[in-house]
C-alpha cells in the first residue's frame, strides 16, 4: 500500500534506529512503501540531515547496485560534555560512599535514559573499530554492555566468577585482584567467543585494573582480540604506570573521605580519547 510522505518518514526512521550499523537497500524501502527510489532519496536526505541536527547520529548513502543507507548512532562531544557535567553531581551524593573506597552505582545504571546515553557514548567512541562482540563480567557490567551492543548492533557475553551448568563447558583463567590482592577465577563458556573475534570490554568501575586484565588474559584463551576497554568510572589511586592505555574511563574517582562524607569526581580521559569529528 503506498504511503504519504509522514507515514514514510516515521516508519523509515524506526527501522534505521532498530538496525544500526546495517546496509538497508533504497529498493527495500522503494518495495516496502510502494514508492520510487527518487522519493525514497528524498526521505532519507530530510533524515540525513535531521539526525544530525539533532545528534542522533550519521546516515550515510552509499552508491551503486550493491549501495544502500548505514545509519551510525552516535553523540556529539558537546553533549558529551554536558552528560558528564551533569552525572558528576549525582556522583558525589555522600550516601554513595561504600566501604573499600567504593561507590553505589546501582541506581545510576539501573535508569535506561542514562544506561542509553552511556551506550551512545562507547559505540560512539568505538564506531569508527571493527568490533564483533563486547564483553563484561557479572553482574553490574552488564547493563552497560547490552546498551553498547544495541547501539553498535553486535553481540555481548558475559564473563562469570562462578560455574552455571546452562553455560556448557567453559574456559577459566585465574587472575590477580588489583583490589584485594587476592587469585580469583574468571569463565566464559566455550560458545560464546569465536576465534579471531575482536573484543569490546565494557564494566561498571575499576579499581586495581584486575578484573579488565583477566577478561583480557581470557579473550587470549579464545585466540580472540583485545581492541579497548571502557569502564563507567575509575578509582584514579590505581597505580598510573600498570594502567592499560587501551582503556578509557568517563569518571575518575579523584578523592573518597569516608570521614567527611565528601567525594571528589573528575572526568576521565574518554572526551580527550574519543573522536566526535564524524558525529558533528
Amino acid at each position: 500500500m503506498k504511503t504519504r510522505r509522514s507515514e514514510r518518514l516515521i516508519d523509515m526512521t524506526r527501522y534505521l534506529l532498530e538496525r544500526p550499523h546495517t546496509l538497508i537497500s533504497l529498493a527495500f524501502f522503494a518495495k516496502r512503501f510502494e514508492s520510487a527510489k527518487s522519493s525514497i532519496s528524498e526521505d532519507l536526505g530530510i533524515l540525513r540531515r535531521t539526525f544530525m541536527i539533532r545528534g542522533i547520529g550519521v546516515l550515510e548513502t552509499l552508491p551503486g547496485a550493491g549501495g544502500g543507507v548505514i545509519f551510525t548512532p552516535g553523540i556529539s562531544k558537546k553533549e558529551a560534555t554536558e552528560f558528564i557535567e551533569e552525572t558528576s553531581k549525582r556522583l558525589v551524593e555522600p550516601s554513595r560512599i561504600l566501604p573499600g573506597g567504593y561507590l553505589y552505582l546501582t541506581d545510576l545504571l539501573a535508569e535506561p535514559d542514562l544506561l542509553r546515553t552511556i551506550g551512545r557514548m562507547i559505540a560512539t567512541q568505538y564506531s569508527q573499530s571493527s568490533i564483533d562482540v563486547v564483553m563484561t563480567v557479572a553482574t553490574k557490567g552488564i547493563p552497560i554492555a547490552q546498551s553498547v551492543a544495541s547501539f553498535l548492533n553486535i553481540p555481548f557475553v558475559i564473563v562469570r566468577r562462578d560455574s552455571k551448568i546452562t553455560e556448557g563447558s567453559t574456559i577459566s583463567v585465574n587472575y590477580a585482584s588489583g583490589s584485594s590482592d587476592r587469585i580469583e577465577k574468571m569463565e566464559l563458556s566455550k560458545r560464546s567467543l569465536d576465534e579471531g573475534s575482536r573484543v569490546l570490554v565494557v564494566d561498571d568501575f575499576m579499581k586495581g585494573g584486575g578484573t579488565i586484565n583477566g577478561m583480557r588474559s581470557l579473550i587470549s584463551e579464545f585466540n580472540a582480540i583485545f581492541v579497548g576497554a571502557t569502564v563507567f568510572a575509575e578509582n584514579i589511586k590505581m597505580d598510573q604506570e600498570l594502567r592499560d592505555k587501551n582503556v578509557t574511563s568517563i569518571f575518575k574517582v579523584e578523592n573518597i573521605d569516608t570521614n567527611n562524607k565528601i567525594i571528589r569526581i573528575d572526568p576521565g580521559d574518554y572526551l580527550t580519547k574519543t573522536d566526535f569529528s564524524y558525529f558533528e
